[in-house]
């Protein structure tokens, strides 16, 4: 009789984004990859989201603290940072407090940098939100490309796995939830086919007999 191998555990750290802000639960990129891992024969339990709306690095940070989470994770992603370029943050700050959670993700993940996945943050400035409320879309284009080399050049020196979904969020520009800003479940379910593969080879180690 083949023995029945533990459900792998999944943390999702992050902002609206993470979350799916005005979208349905069911519809957030984590529990779309969840679903979609499920389906590729992989026993993962239901994603644990840390995330809420507006949070920049530093008050994903505080409230991790406060949650004093334990590892070990099998998989852990991290998507932060637009709240920092929204408030005006610097580059240089974002470099300091990313890859302190960077850090933290990896010992979440019980010391396997290979086992965390970070990705990008998308344009909010290609957004009818954007549009509407007059903001310099080439600027905002500017500083998130920016924040992300930051976040992908941290993750790959230390060994964390790197996923860009801004491009499919300059390439669908429509694909948006009612309030004009955040993603619609489809352009979710577009970064989960980019995300899968990466979630998978993650995963890959912790399923071996």
């Amino acid at each position: 009789m083949t023995p029945v191998r533990p459900a792998l555990h999944y943390l999702a750290l992050g902002d609206s984004y993470t979350i799916g802000e005005a979208v349905a639960e069911s519809a957030c990129w984590p529990n779309v990859l969840v679903r979609c891992l499920r389906r590729a024969g992989v026993a993962i339990d239901d994603p644990i989201i840390v995330a809420v709306t507006g949070w920049t690095t530093d008050e994903l940070a505080q409230h991790m603290d406060a949650l004093q989470l334990k590892p070990p994770w099998d998989l852990v992603s991290l998507q932060i940072g637009v709240n920092n370029q929204y408030r005006g943050h610097s580059a240089d700050d974002y470099r300091e407090q990313f890859t302190g959670l960077l850090a933290r993700a990896i010992a979440l993940a019980d010391g396997q940098p290979d086992h965390v996945l970070v990705t990008s943050i998308p344009d909010w400035g290609v957004t009818r939100f954007a549009r509407e409320q007059g903001r310099d879309g080439a600027r905002i284009a500017k500083e998130l490309d920016a924040y992300n080399a930051i976040a992908r050049a941290e993750a790959l020196q230390v060994g964390a796995r790197f996923v860009d979904i801004t491009g499919i969020s300059r390439r669908h520009p429509l694909l948006l939830a009612d309030d004009g800003l955040h993603p619609s479940a489809e352009q979710y379910a577009l970064w989960v086919e980019a995300i899968l593969p990466a979630a998978m080879a993650a995963l890959r180690p912790s399923r071996a007999p």
